[in-house]
């Protein structure tokens, strides 16, 4: 089994894994429409974290990582827990330097959840980040680690980079 990560799953997984590739997922962007009233954030003042949004002809680059069957549950476990902020899984296809597409499971907080945020202006959502702060540590440091494993990657995302350059 695969699982996708687009945001700190990139640069802290936090799970055993048998194989770490980069891939990109077709039609989906990656935006910081997410409330982390857990991790970047507290329930009086969530922080704002990733998600997917569908975008036609976008193409969002993260890391796929293959679990072991005989560890499959235990880290959906640790996911789902990691994850309960309004995350839920889907199935989706990636693509990666060697075909064929690979099926894997990512965690995206759709309009639906209680902690959807939605679209802002960067400004609006910078001004929240600057002082956002949960028990994982400060918004910041998590867009600023974002951005950093993505431009060690090669990888180039306008959403991220324009953030983490007006923090």
């Amino acid at each position: 089994m695969w699982i996708f990560g687009y945001g700190s799953l990139i640069f802290r997984p936090s799970f055993p894994y048998e194989e770490r590739r980069g891939a990109w997922l077709r039609d989906w962007g990656r935006r910081f429409w997410q409330g982390s009233t857990d991790h970047r954030g507290v329930p009086e003042a969530p922080g704002r974290v990733v998600t997917l949004v569908p975008e036609s002809g976008a193409r969002c680059w993260g890391v796929a990582y293959r679990i072991a069957t005989e560890r499959v549950d235990e880290v959906l476990a640790h996911l789902d827990f990691r994850e309960q902020g309004g995350y839920e899984r889907l199935l989706v296809k990636l693509e990666t330097r060697e075909p064929p597409q690979m099926e894997a499971l990512v965690y995206v907080a759709g309009p639906t959840n209680p902690h959807y945020l939605g679209p802002a202006t960067l400004e609006e959502i910078a001004a929240v980040v600057r002082s956002a702060h949960g028990p994982s540590g400060s918004n910041r440091d998590y867009v600023h680690r974002l951005a950093e494993a993505l431009a060690q990657a090669g990888e180039y995302d306008a959403h991220v980079t324009e953030l983490a350059l007006l923090l």
